[in-house]
């Protein structure tokens, strides 16, 4: 019995969903690609350079080009530490996070730290005579890299300071977003070999080998040692 043009034509709308989810899928894994490319090819060279500090041309910190100077400043505005060192700052034209020692010596200087990726200044200011000594060490193109892999404005177990540079905020939540998109990649990588049905054999090996492997360096190798 032949079923009514109607009930032929109808479209299945679980297909249909499934359909648009894949193509959607497909979509995102390489549009996804494509932005996180350099950022993954930073991050891959960045960790060789790490990996391998013993490269000759690697090698950034035996050329650093350290400075000081003394330079002289108005009475910084402000009613808090952060606030008067950026007064500082703007003064002297130096731009990056601010690190403030643990305490502030008594009765000494108004200490505090200001990096960013291949830049670290080190600002000692007498609030009272209107001067400051101004240290700086520079890094090299391959120091700048390198710093990059790790930089985050703030150390973990720094409770006395927080990211106040826009900068480092912009680039903290850069790395989130690659974080992001490629646990979303890999989950649309899954998706994409499973419907393969001639690739998943070799698929589960591959899969099967990658669990252990990382399960040896993040686990296994606790128990050895």
């Amino acid at each position: 019995m032949s079923l009514p043009v109607s009930e032929i034509s109808r479209p299945d709308p679980r297909r249909k969903a499934v359909d648009g989810f894949l193509l959607w899928n497909r979509r995102l894994h390489y549009y996804l690609g494509l932005y996180l490319l350099f950022f993954c090819w930073l991050f891959a060279f960045t960790g060789l350079l790490l990996n391998h500090s013993q490269w000759e041309f690697a090698q950034f910190w035996p050329n650093r080009v350290q400075s000081s100077t003394v330079r002289e400043f108005r009475a910084p505005d402000g009613d808090t530490d952060l606030a008067r060192a950026r007064d500082l700052m703007r003064q002297l034209d130096i731009a990056g996070e601010i690190q403030f020692p643990a305490a502030q010596p008594a009765g000494g200087p108004f200490t505090f730290q200001v990096s960013r990726p291949g830049q670290t200044v080190e600002l000692k200011a007498d609030l009272k005579a209107d001067r400051a000594i101004v240290q700086r060490t520079e890094l090299n193109a391959w120091g700048v890299l390198q710093v990059l892999h790790t930089f985050t404005g703030v150390r973990a177990t720094d409770s006395v300071n927080q990211r106040d540079w826009f900068l480092t905020s912009v680039w903290a939540v850069s790395m989130d977003a690659v974080s992001v998109g490629l646990v979303m990649m890999v989950l649309g990588s899954y998706i994409m070999w499973y419907r393969l049905k001639a690739k998943r054999r070799g698929g589960v090996v591959a899969l099967l080998l990658g669990f252990l492997s990382c399960g040896f360096l993040v686990a296994g190798l606790r128990w050895l040692l």
